[in-house]
């Protein structure tokens, strides 16, 4: 198979010949779908007639959802009436030619609809089934809805998030969705492999749940072997800190370990600090940093945020500019590591989408555009099932295709 990567650029990626039915929504599925679409794997986006409901998700460039996009560039889109049973005939016969299948409904939802796993596998023993959801396939709130903030919730997460005085603080972006669908892609993969030896495929289940709970394993270990409860430490502990400067902030990482304080001590222009036995040990420089951070905040204060960040990485402290979005989308990492790709758009003209975000020293990243709905029903249709112009035909006026 020859990949197509929703603006027909054929780029050769790692899974070059793997094939994806991605009906996902939001983004913990569909983010699993664009890994693999990035990867290289012909990513077919299994869509409603009217489109997956996260194409009207906000913000939006030029008319073009930001959050759509995102999770979407690159991949192929069916737009198909999986309430009839035409439709399901389509999506049936195209599992028998693909690899994996990823699919984010409630618990209970796909095998309703003649889609569960073992029905997958009657068609195609081969088949890779990703589930995800917010609590699994099994455990006792399988039944549950949820989104990402519910992972962060009950984890624990969201107590230790936020400055020490003030409330349980969610994070501003979905880090449960995006590392749950990093589980879902690491279990396809694993799953293909075996496939090698085993013939067969299998079931992968992953949840915004079993995610958050990982986001603490580290605290959740010291509590169940220690009793250890963590206090909320907010930008940091000890000299470790978001620290102001002159026109902004710059943030001071690891300072207080045993390789980074010494360099941190001269820099500062403070040798003597390297002797005091106060701050012989780890422990003891976050114990006792009142000294210490009173200097850094002088410090700090009468340097720029270029300058400070500079002059620190310099002596191979490890610091970076709090950066507002504005300035994080000029910097040269963003631009020269191809974070962000700037693609043609169907509606925005152009748009900046997920980049590179593996890099391979042969494999190509196909980094692709984002299809409209029902862009490629035909060449589907055609290309892969075989179907007739006056087949598709039919289905388009019978409503089972847009």
């Amino acid at each position: 198979m020859t990949n197509s990567n929703g603006d027909g650029a054929g780029a050769k990626g790692a899974l070059d010949g793997v094939r994806v039915l991605d009906l996902g929504r939001y983004q913990a599925g569909p983010r699993c779908g664009l890994m693999f679409a990035r990867l290289g794997a012909d990513v077919i986006k299994v869509e409603a007639l009217k489109g997956d409901e996260s194409r009207s998700n906000g913000p939006r460039v030029r008319g073009q959802s930001a959050y759509w996009v995102q999770y979407n560039s690159g991949k192929r889109s069916l737009s198909i009436n999986l309430r009839t049973e035409e439709g399901k005939e389509v999506l049936r016969d195209l599992v028998k030619v693909s690899d994996v299948f990823i699919q984010n409904f409630r618990p209970g939802t796909i095998a309703n609809m003649g889609f569960g796993y073992e029905d997958l596998k009657k068609l195609n023993k081969g088949i890779v089934m990703v589930n995800v959801s917010a609590y699994g396939q099994y455990g006792p709130f399988k039944d549950r809805v949820g989104f990402d903030t519910i992972g962060q919730a009950m984890s624990g997460l969201m107590s230790l998030t936020g400055p020490p005085e003030g409330d349980p603080t969610v994070l501003p972006f979905p880090l449960i969705d995006r590392i749950t669908s990093l589980h879902a892609t690491i279990g396809a993969l694993g799953a293909l492999y075996e496939r090698q030896f085993s013939g067969e495929g299998q079931a992968i289940d992953v949840c915004l749940a079993d995610t958050g709970f990982t986001t603490c394993e580290i605290p959740l270990t010291a509590y169940l072997g220690a009793g250890i409860v963590p206090e909320r430490q907010g930008n940091g502990d000890g000299v470790t800190n978001a620290y102001k400067t002159s026109d902004g902030h710059v943030y001071l990482a690891g300072a207080s370990s045993d390789n980074i304080f010494p360099r941190l001590a001269d820099t500062l222009g403070h040798p003597e600090w390297k002797e005091d036995p106060r701050w012989q040990t780890r422990g003891g420089r976050t114990d006792n940093s009142g000294e210490i951070e009173a200097a850094l905040i002088d410090w700090f204060g009468a340097h720029t945020t270029d300058e400070a960040e500079q002059i620190l990485n310099a002596a191979s402290i490890p610091s970076a500019p709090v950066n507002d979005i504005p300035r994080a989308s000029m910097s040269q990492h963003l631009k020269e590591r191809e974070v962000l790709v700037e693609v043609p758009d169907p509606v925005a003209g152009t748009i900046h989408v997920s980049g590179k975000i593996v890099k391979f020293s042969r494999s190509d990243v196909p980094v692709g555009s984002t299809p409209t709905i029902g862009q490629h029903n035909e060449e589907i249709m055609a290309d892969l099932l075989g179907m007739s112009d006056e087949e598709i035909a039919k289905l388009r006026t019978s409503g089972v295709v847009g």
